[in-house]
């Protein structure tokens, strides 16, 4: 298969197309506009911001070779990409934003909306990311800000969402996943089935929390909820007393010595696992694979009480225009013709579009990433590392399974600023 039949329309494609409709613009003064086009489009540079897990160099060169202008990639954090969308606007083209982030910027005027008529694929993507319901048709999990509850505004200059679907979205949905914890499966020696073990003196100076306060206090409330300790009415949106009420169990399960440490990036939850410092963790699916790379053995655990679910989302900058706007219409429908889906599928993350990464992946890679089947020969990350053996099977079995069972969404909470205060106090007790 060529590349161009890999990754959709490509620049070429893209010109015949045009060239093809040009006779039926004679006399309407556009005649030879899909040449000048073409001549001019190699001259854009898109700046592209966002996760280091989302804005990823391979992918930014992949789609700069195929598109034919360049894709620039800056690599922030969601907290440090919000304050530049609203503050340094100009510095960024198009934004990878959480879904949870859209509650805090999509009112700052920002951002433009996605005209999903634009999108070629939309009709695609998967109804948990665009219309808020699970593979069986019921509503998912309210819990936290769900995709949806984000993802549609009224038109050009709304800055609120809309509670159903319209013409109009805050961004086009890219990737997303089912959290739950990491675990060595070796040093524990039984099985682990409930969030309540982060809690288990078994484990005493062996557990550790990711140091995001939004992500951190919804593992812990997770845990907390799974040993009967406190009932939430939404673990996305904590009251007051539920948040001193977490905190407060927190601060003591660290004076007593539970946990070994709190991690901020990536290398430093792989490390702490891969070196066996810790037998359990929060933890993302990448830095899962990369101590599996190592050869080293651990399991993003599937739990009975179910996972944390998040995703994110690409968003036009309100600058755009013109023909930068155009070149940036044409990367979000490559983000969705295939080839990214399967570089991030061997990352264990989900496409918006499955269909189109299923087509980029071998049968071996769709059986295991996606349908829980065993694997029937090595499975490779992206950059060719085996990180897992023929005869496995993911952890959590199907894409279904996964994100059929999202117990709560990444959010923002109402009491966020007295949230960020307590988790402060904890890490610092």
């Amino acid at each position: 298969m060529t590349d161009s039949k890999k990754t959709g329309l490509s620049r070429r494609g893209f010109i015949k197309a045009s060239a093809a409709g040009a006779g039926a613009a004679v006399g309407s003064g556009i005649i030879g506009a899909p040449m000048i086009w073409a001549q001019t489009i190699k001259d854009v540079t898109l700046n592209q911001v966002g996760p280091s897990y989302s804005v990823i160099a391979d992918i930014c060169e992949k789609a700069s070779v195929d598109l034919g202008f360049k894709i620039v990639p800056q690599t922030a954090d969601s907290t440090a990409l919000m304050a530049k969308v609203v503050n340094q606007p100009e510095t960024i083209d198009i934004a990878d934003l959480e879904f949870w982030a859209m509650q805090k910027v999509w009112r700052s005027g920002q951002l433009q909306p996605v005209e999903v008529a634009k999108i070629a694929k939309w009709g695609d993507i998967t109804p948990v990311m665009k219309d808020g319901k699970n593979f069986d048709g019921s509503p998912q999990s309210m819990q936290g800000t769900t995709p949806v509850k984000v993802m549609y505004t009224g038109g050009p200059g709304d800055t609120a969402f809309s509670a159903s679907p319209t013409d109009f979205a805050t961004t086009m949905p890219t990737i997303y996943n089912a959290d739950t914890v990491g675990i060595r499966p070796d040093l524990i020696g039984r099985p682990v089935e409930s969030w309540g073990e982060l809690f288990n003196p078994e484990f005493k100076g062996k557990t550790a929390l990711v140091n995001i306060p939004q992500i951190g206090i919804m593992d812990a409330a997770m845990a907390m909820e799974a040993l009967g300790e406190l009932t939430y009415g939404d673990k996305g949106n904590m009251t007051k007393e539920e948040i001193d009420t977490t905190i407060n169990r927190l601060i003591e399960l660290k004076k007593a010595g539970q946990f070994r440490a709190f991690w901020s990036t990536f290398d430093e939850s792989v490390n702490l696992m891969a070196g066996g410092e810790v037998v359990i963790q929060s933890m993302w699916s990448p830095a899962v694979t990369a101590v599996k790379s190592r050869g080293t053995p651990c399991v993003y655990q599937g739990l009975k009480e179910g996972y944390r679910g998040w995703g994110l989302g690409m968003g036009l900058m309100s600058h755009l225009e013109g023909i930068k706007l155009e070149a940036a219409y044409e990367y979000l429908n490559w983000y969705l013709s295939g080839w990214q889906g399967a570089f991030i599928a061997r990352q264990g993350y989900y496409s918006s579009v499955p269909t189109t990464a299923k087509e980029q992946l071998t049968a071996n890679e769709w059986g295991y990433w996606y349908e829980g089947k065993a694997a029937t020969e090595d499975i490779l990350d992206p950059y060719g590392a085996v990180m897992d053996k023929a005869g496995a099977v993911r952890d959590g079995g199907s894409f279904e399974s996964r994100m059929g069972n999202v117990a709560c969404w990444n959010t923002v909470m109402d009491e966020e600023r007295y949230m960020v205060q307590r988790w402060n106090e904890f890490v610092s007790a």
